[in-house]
């Protein structure tokens, strides 16, 4: 217990917040790709070896595959690309790639170079044999950065039905199983235009309940949704679609299905996820002495209604406590954009829980987003203390008026809490901790 000593005094709110941080960054560590590939090297094919991928981890995945493999395999030779966010490269990071390329795209919406990635590593892929091997290196966000969209359906469109979905509220299955059936790439097609190539996918899961498929929409693994399917989540929506958009899916052209014989020699492996980031915040958090209530690595729904939740939750389970206990969770909420503000999910998440514990003595939280982008902001997410409340009250702030119009991020930008980390070049969705310290005797 000597080492909760700081956490066990409320005079001190400070150490809890630092203590929560912490735990944050152990988190987001245990699923960095320097700690995931080395491993896991395949041994070199007859014919060529070439790397391509998506995702906001793509370039860090890129870097540490180019180190272990020049370390393991030094005479075979390597070469590819992947596509990252902007920002998300290895630049600076001691992890510049020499023999794969990276490219940069917009992240949440595609944009131009979305487009020449994914046409470019199309073009890589085609003239494969099947003595070569492809290295896929996917990731969360990979949707947007590689978007290549059906033929018939010009970049504009996918934007705007990209940007309805992402305001709908509507959970990430939903949104990829439309992104799988617009598109030239996704839905196990790169893979398919490699054939007969062998195609090994390595992942960083960014989606509840882990399904491989899900991932970046899975652009070398086979679909098991139909366009049917899609064209049933833009009616539940209300979306709005053109002519051309509406072909596409009535035409029911599916995407390469999962008794494709073409993916017979084709492999693939979750190299990490949301547990595993929970698990070693979990482990960290017991070996000094803090209780732990896991409720989940795959929790969706309204974010500011899954954090009114949890800070009930919380003021029930001060009752009787008699040692410090964090509450931990992941997984990827939703927002409905109903006003004009700025935030993520995560800071969203966080209002709901703070505007439900008003203040209450001995609750501190932290929520963030493990790529260290919170939506399209410049935040990962942010943290409070009790006496968050008060200098709230000072400021005369409202948090159900920013609630309301969608404003989190510039509600804890005024109280100077936004955690501000940029790209950690890893991905496996929210980190949320609550931290509940015993009541005063």
């Amino acid at each position: 217990m000597n080492a909760l000593s700081p956490l066990l005094s409320r005079e001190r709110p400070e150490a809890a917040r630092a203590w929560l941080k912490r735990l944050g960054e152990t988190a987001v560590s245990a699923v960095h790709p320097d700690t995931l590939l080395p491993d896991r090297l395949p041994d070199p094919p007859a014919g060529r070896t070439l790397v391509v991928g998506a995702g906001k981890a793509a370039a860090a995945m890129a870097a540490a595959l180019e180190r272990a493999w020049q370390a393991r395999h030094p005479e075979a030779p390597l070469s590819g690309l992947v596509v990252t966010r902007y920002g998300h490269g290895p630049q600076g990071q001691g992890a510049e790639c020499r023999h794969i390329e990276v490219l940069e795209a917009s992240h949440p919406m595609p944009d131009d170079l979305s487009e020449k990635a994914a046409r470019r590593m199309l073009e890589a892929v085609e003239d494969l044999g099947e003595d070569d091997l492809v290295i896929a290196l996917i990731s969360g966000g990979g949707s947007a950065l590689m978007t290549l969209p059906a033929p018939g359906i010009p970049l504009a469109k996918k934007q705007a039905i990209n940007k309805a979905l992402l305001r709908s509220g509507a959970p990430i299955r939903e949104i990829n199983t439309v992104r799988r059936h617009l598109s030239a790439i996704k839905g196990g097609r790169l893979a398919a235009a490699a054939h007969p190539a062998r195609v090994l996918t390595w992942l960083i899961s960014d989606v509840p309940g882990d399904e491989a498929s899900l991932i970046a929409s899975g652009p070398t693994l086979p679909d098991a949704s139909t366009p049917a399917e899609a064209l049933a989540i833009l009616k539940r929506y209300d979306i709005e679609i053109s002519d051309a958009v509406r072909h596409q899916l009535e035409a029911n052209t599916e995407a390469p299905r999962p008794a494709d014989p073409g993916f017979a020699r084709d492999e693939s492996e979750i190299l990490a996820r949301a547990c595993d980031a929970l698990a070693a915040a979990r482990e960290s958090a017991e070996d000094e002495g803090v209780e732990v209530r896991l409720l989940g690595d795959d929790l969706e729904g309204e974010a500011r209604e899954l954090g009114r939740a949890q800070g009930r939750m919380a003021l029930s389970a001060q009752d009787g406590l008699t040692r410090p206990l964090v509450i931990l969770s992941g997984g990827e909420t939703s927002v409905t954009v109903r006003g004009d503000g700025r935030g993520g999910r995560n800071v969203e998440y966080l209002l709901g829980l703070f505007s439900t514990l008003q203040g209450a003595e001995g609750i501190h939280a932290l929520a963030i987003d493990t790529d260290g982008i919170d939506g399209s902001e410049d935040n990962a997410g942010a943290i409070f203390d009790p006496g968050c409340w008060a200098r709230m009250q000072a400021l005369g702030l409202d948090p159900d008026a920013y609630l309301s119009r969608n404003d989190a991020y510039t509600f804890f930008e005024a109280l100077d809490d936004l955690i501000v980390t940029g790209p950690t070049r890893t991905n496996v969705n929210d980190f949320r901790a609550i931290l509940v310290l015993p009541r005063s005797s």
